[in-house]
């Protein structure tokens, strides 16, 4: 997947790098593999991910309206892509449509010999005129813009919180940092940030929210590793670990090493931080090594224990377990679209058995904190249930739901300790 990109139409480079992605999601690629294979910099990456997250995460609208407005679908999914971009952009920058019919059009030029300028300058125009007559009549999954499995399992999961939960997986993320304390202390970061013209507020989690989401090169301090990005939410599992100094401690599942970073930020400890992808573990050392942080890190598959355990037993545990990422879906609005149901028994099936081999691992008195991106039940509370019933010498502690909000991304935290 690689763009021609002119210099005179930065728009039309974005929406043609956008539809792409969009195709790719189409085709059941991965966003952030597409993404990363596409290989764009600066301001154009910028604005392809503006564009293309926006168009996924209305996607099911976008494409009632085209299946509205067209009798059949274009065979071209970039074509098509494109089309789902613009229609996107027209919904969330009305006042602006005559410049994205423009550059649509344009960008279609590029596509297929030029083929579906017509098609897409017919379209866009189409929807103008009738913009009105074609929202009417919006069914479940286009109104809600999730699939109908998804919502139905949010209804069961969440019956008062469902309609809520859905609409804040439509909305842009929002932007937090958490501060690095052991080099600077939140008050003097606030003053650095109103300094650089960035305005922030400390939530009550200890995270800052930016009003606007930016560059991370306009972050003061960041290269030099003052902060770094993490939602809100996730900044809570550090905190419910209750740690203690020079206590041994194991990240389970530990890229991209946000977590970790912030455990060691914590407190002076003898961390090993896990992944099953050197690649992955690959972060985890870029973001500790910019904190000034150190582990040891290890590519290994944490369900397989005598492969990784030095038989040393460990005193805390984060088990951050792979999971359908249902709580962080306006991050990875792909998720929407390439899970399926069936998916989340695979999940649920692998968060066991990473859990039950931990627990082995696990020191008397020791704790592990169990901890999802998932807003599902059978992923949370009902694992937490299954794993106390298998474990006898298991007490839960606490739990912590937090479902996607203005501040935050969904989780689900359990505290475990071992009698």
């Amino acid at each position: 997947m690689t763009a021609q990109f002119s210099r005179s139409a930065p728009l039309a480079d974005a929406f043609l790098g956008a539809a792409q992605l969009v195709a790719a999601v189409i085709a059941g690629r991965n966003l952030d593999v597409s993404l990363a294979n596409a290989g764009y910099t600066g301001v154009t990456r910028a604005a392809v991910m503006d564009l293309a997250w926006t168009t996924l995460r209305a996607f099911s609208r976008g494409d009632f309206i085209l299946s509205r407005l067209m009798a059949k679908p274009l065979k071209d999914e970039t074509a098509r892509g494109l089309l789902l971009t613009a229609l996107a952009r027209l919904e969330a920058r009305p006042e602006d449509a005559h410049t994205t019919v423009d550059q649509a059009v344009t960008a279609a030029a590029r596509i297929a010999g030029g083929r579906y300028k017509g098609v897409v300058n017919g379209v866009l125009r189409s929807f103008l005129r009738q913009r009105e007559e074609l929202l009417t009549g919006l069914d479940g999954v286009a109104r809600w813009q999730h699939p109908a499995w998804w919502i139905a399992r949010l209804r069961k999961d969440h019956p008062q919180e469902w309609e809520a939960i859905l609409a804040a997986g439509n909305q842009h993320p929002p932007m937090s940092l958490r501060v690095n304390h052991r080099r600077v202390t939140s008050a003097d970061f606030l003053a650095q940030l109103a300094v650089a013209e960035i305005a922030a507020r400390p939530l009550d989690s200890g995270a800052l929210r930016l009003d606007k989401p930016l560059p991370v090169e306009r972050i003061p301090g960041f290269r030099e590793g003052l902060c770094s990005v993490q939602d809100a939410g996730a900044q809570a599992a550090a905190g419910l670990l209750d740690l203690r100094e020079r206590q041994r401690v194991l990240d389970a599942c530990a890229a991209p090493g946000g977590k970790a970073a912030h455990i060691l930020e914590t407190a002076a400890l003898d961390l090993l931080a896990l992944d099953a992808e050197a690649s992955r573990t690959a972060r985890i050392r870029e973001n500790l090594d910019r904190l000034g942080l150190a582990a040891t890190i290890q590519v290994a598959d944490a369900r397989h224990v005598d492969a990784w355990w030095d038989g040393r037993p460990f005193e805390r545990i984060l088990a951050d377990v792979p999971c359908s990422a249902s709580g962080v879906v306006r991050r990875h609005p792909d998720a929407k679209w390439l899970r399926r149901e069936t998916d989340i028994a695979g999940f649920a099936a692998s968060q066991r058995e990473i859990v039950d081999a931990l627990w082995r691992t696990l020191a008397p008195g020791g704790k592990m904190l169990y901890a999802t991106c998932s807003v599902f039940r059978e992923e949370n509370e009902n694992q937490i249930d299954a794993f106390a019933a298998r474990h006898p010498d298991a007490r839960l502690l606490t739990t912590l739901t937090l479902l996607p909000d203005a501040d935050h991304d969904g989780f689900y935290y359990a505290l475990l300790q071992k009698t």
